[in-house]
């Protein structure tokens, strides 16, 4: 038994000489397991598991989501929202033009006939909010990495927090903007080093350091509570 490390991923190793092909699983504890004929060599495990780490990324946040179950929201006075790391109490009103929601006045206030589809309204409000802020901070950030994308896009991404398109376009979940902005700012920063660095490898991690020296604890952050955090 052994362990190898790919980008940001530790994987146990169980090699057999009964196996011929690699078989890859998630533990119910995190863990990731790779089964491996005992002659298989490095790069064609390290090749697999590059293949398979969308796979293991969407498995890894599902039981994060399991393992931390939320409430679900109800558009009633008084419930909680997310927004940049604090918690906003929404407040229904009779009468508001000529949005459904907005923020005013440390509250957020939601048309009473809109609150049905409540949860349609917050995301939309979400994500014009997330443009222009996700797109500031790209700008910030960028200078330090040495990359210019060509455009930010804020979408429904699943589990994935952001991905970098071909010709160095940024998407990002509007969840993104639910987070604490340092750890929104992690993922931006994330993104941005991938305009270069396509892949998780050694030179990704270090120039990700270079731009954010902090980047380990604010991605460890993001990993322990995003899910919970941004859950609406």
């Amino acid at each position: 038994m052994s362990s190898v490390i790919v980008g940001d991923l530790r994987l146990e190793v169980r090699a057999s000489n009964r196996r011929t092909t690699l078989q890859l699983t998630v533990d119910r504890g995190g863990e990731l397991i790779v089964f491996a004929p005992t002659d298989c060599d490095a790069s064609a495990l390290h090749r697999f598991v590059r293949a398979k780490r969308l796979w293991i990324y969407k498995k890894l946040a599902e039981q994060e989501a399991l393992a931390h179950p939320v409430a679900t929201k109800e558009y009633v006075s008084g419930e909680g929202f997310p927004y940049l790391g604090r918690s906003y109490r929404l407040l229904l009103v009779e009468e508001q033009q000529p949005v459904p929601v907005k923020l005013e006045s440390g509250r957020l206030k939601m048309r009473r006939s809109a609150a049905i589809n409540g949860r349609a309204h917050m995301v939309d409000w979400y994500t014009v909010r997330a443009q222009p802020w996700l797109s500031e901070r790209a700008e910030r950030i960028a200078a330090r990495v040495g990359v210019t994308p060509s455009g930010i896009h804020v979408q429904d991404l699943g589990y994935r927090w952001g991905s970098c398109s071909r010709g160095e376009r940024l998407n990002f979940h509007w969840k993104t903007i639910l987070l604490p902005p340092r750890i929104a700012e992690y993922v931006v920063a994330h993104e941005l080093v991938h305009i270069r660095t396509p892949h998780h490898t050694l030179e990704f991690w270090e120039k990700l350091e270079r731009a954010m020296p902090d980047y380990s604890a604010r991605k460890a952050w993001l990993a322990g509570h995003g899910a919970v955090a941004t859950a609406i």
